[in-house]
């Protein structure tokens, strides 16, 4: 699980821009910043968070001296836009994705509260700050829809539109005389694991058509090199074979999903029982197979799943907890949670805890299966997915402090 965490944090120490290769350089950060050198100026890709740009600049200044003619960003969460003020100035041209606007907007409406999600979840594993409160929203010089090109220093390069990748702006940048293409978080920060189509930290569910789709624009390009967020990957056979498993993963999955919904299977049945074959299995550090199930099955129908007429309303199965706790009483439910626990059924544990904490929020027995339950599911998850170990981890943390 701390290869995850040790990217995020691999760019906090003092060091120079790595040199990739025919005038590409790299800053590592939360999210890389790149810059490729002309001869009549250079281009940077991402401008990191602008808490990072200070560093990046100073990285960049070591390995060129070129006025920047060029930033563009391969997609709009503020790991890859929050520095670009510090880097903007007169005869620099930005370009990006036409939904760029809408997906900083959403963003910046947000910030507070995906800024409490991102500290619950993962804020005990950055060692500095993710949140750029004083940064200031790039003005576009040019946006595109589907595909811009242009030329520089001799360089041709070419952004293509990926909607598929983490947000609706995601681009890739194609530099064809050097046949390398910048794919940013298409497929989330680690290449060839399972991409995340919905982040438990909240945002916006990502299609996996559309994901799909992204992933076959370059697979058509033909990469000799591919940079993704944080790593360089040659090989034009490598890439093609590792984004192709991963293509067919995703396609596997969405196939099987409609599969059930159409055949009458509800999305927890659909959850349970859609796995990838021996063939197909990616890591899965980022994504997670049964979120990108949910996040399938919640693309195509939203959030109504006829299970209750209670869902079409603003009463939520917690408002009647305390009457279930007050008629079976406290203890009764937690001796039941106990024993779905004992007997490796942490999930059920966890909804009758649920109903018992609610309603008396130091209940000892309650308080103690809840934590059995959550450390149970930890151990089976294999401690692979980042996300749902650094949510299991505060949780036992949460249960343990009141329990005192």
């Amino acid at each position: 699980m701390t290869e995850l965490q040790d990217l995020v944090n691999a760019g906090e120490s003092a060091q120079s821009a790595t040199d990739l290769g025919n005038g590409i350089f790299g800053s590592i950060g939360v999210a890389n910043a790149y810059r490729v050198v002309t001869p009549d100026g250079d281009v940077q890709i991402n401008t990191g968070l602008a808490t990072e740009a200070p560093e990046i600049k100073r990285r960049f200044a070591e390995i060129s001296d070129n006025p920047l003619r060029v930033i563009t960003f391969t997609q709009g969460h503020p790991d890859h836009v929050g520095g670009w003020s510090q880097f903007t100035g007169p005869g620099v041209e930005t370009i990006a994705q036409a939904n760029h606007p809408d997906v900083r907007e959403y963003w910046r409406t947000l910030r507070p509260f995906y800024s409490a999600r991102i500290a619950r979840l993962w804020g005990r594993f950055r060692t500095g700050t993710a949140e750029d409160r004083d940064a200031r929203e790039a003005e576009l010089t040019t946006a595109f829809v589907d595909e811009h090109s242009f030329t520089l220093g001799g360089r041709r390069f070419e952004l293509y539109a990926t909607p598929g990748g983490e947000t609706l702006d995601a681009l890739v940048v194609w530099l064809p005389a050097d046949r390398t293409v910048f794919i940013g978080n298409l497929l989330g920060p680690m290449f060839g694991h399972l991409p995340n189509l919905y982040t438990i930290r909240g945002d916006k569910i990502r299609s996996a058509m559309s994901c799909l789709r992204g992933i076959e624009r370059v697979l058509s390009l033909e990469p000799e090199v591919l940079i993704n967020g944080h790593h360089k990957f040659e090989g034009a056979e490598n890439i093609r074979g590792v984004l192709q498993k991963v293509h067919d993963a995703v396609a596997h999955l969405r196939e099987r999903t409609i599969e059930g919904m159409n055949a009458g299977q509800s999305m927890w049945t659909l959850m349970d029982t859609v796995t990838l074959p021996p063939a197909l299995t990616l890591p899965q550090l980022h994504g997670k197979v049964p979120w990108v199930v949910r996040a399938i099955h919640e693309e195509h129908v939203g959030w109504f799943r006829y299970e209750s007429t209670t869902e079409l309303y603003s009463v939520p199965p917690s408002a009647v907890w305390g009457d279930v706790v007050e008629s079976a009483g406290s203890d009764a439910l937690a001796d039941r949670a106990r024993a779905h626990a004992d007997a490796g059924r942490p999930l059920e544990a966890l909804h009758l805890t649920d109903m018992v904490l609610s309603h008396e929020p130091a209940h000892r027995a309650a308080l103690t299966a809840r934590r059995d339950a959550l450390a149970a599911l930890l151990v089976a998850s294999g401690r692979e997915n980042f996300s749902e170990v650094s949510w299991l981890e505060d949780e036992i943390a949460d249960a343990e402090r009141r329990l005192g």
